[in-house]
């Protein structure tokens, strides 16, 4: 995966790819920014979820499809709208390993919202050689706070 650790990579309908080191630096520096974690209530609780209480913060926790059918969430957009989200405000997208944050973001985008990330490495990363997760990129792999549900 290419360093995003500084310049976001501007996708297509959103702001762009960024890496979890550079997610947590912008929560960090950013009051207003949010981290909305896009994944299901079961990888929440299994998998674990990212914590931002050194930051001041909370996860936003809106999944952006619906377990367990996995159809896409028709409240999605209003959901993390009436969470109170600042429009200009960067909003970073969270999931597995970045696919359906991705998708999150380009909604959000399309809802008028300027400045959606998606977490390219997600909360796991993509699989290593051998099969495991957490291994090559994403918020465990940073050493990023989180906690098992």
């Amino acid at each position: 995966m290419a360093d995003t650790s500084e310049t976001p990579t501007a996708g297509a309908g959103y702001a762009g790819d960024i890496d979890a080191k550079r997610a947590w630096d912008i929560l960090q520096s950013d009051p207003a920014a949010a981290l909305i974690d896009v994944r299901t209530p079961p990888e929440w609780e299994f998998s674990g979820a990212p914590i931002l209480a050194g930051l001041g913060k909370e996860p936003i926790f809106v999944p952006w499809q619906v377990y367990p059918g996995m159809e896409l969430n028709p409240d999605f957009v209003g959901t993390v709208a009436a969470a109170g989200m600042d429009a200009t405000a960067p909003l970073l997208f969270l999931c597995r390993s970045g696919a359906r944050s991705r998708a999150a973001a380009i909604a959000m985008t399309a809802a008028g919202y300027r400045a959606c990330y998606n977490v390219g490495g997600g909360f796991e990363g993509p699989r290593d050689a051998e099969g495991h997760r957490a291994t090559v990129d994403g918020w465990k792999f940073y050493g990023l706070p989180w906690i098992q549900g």
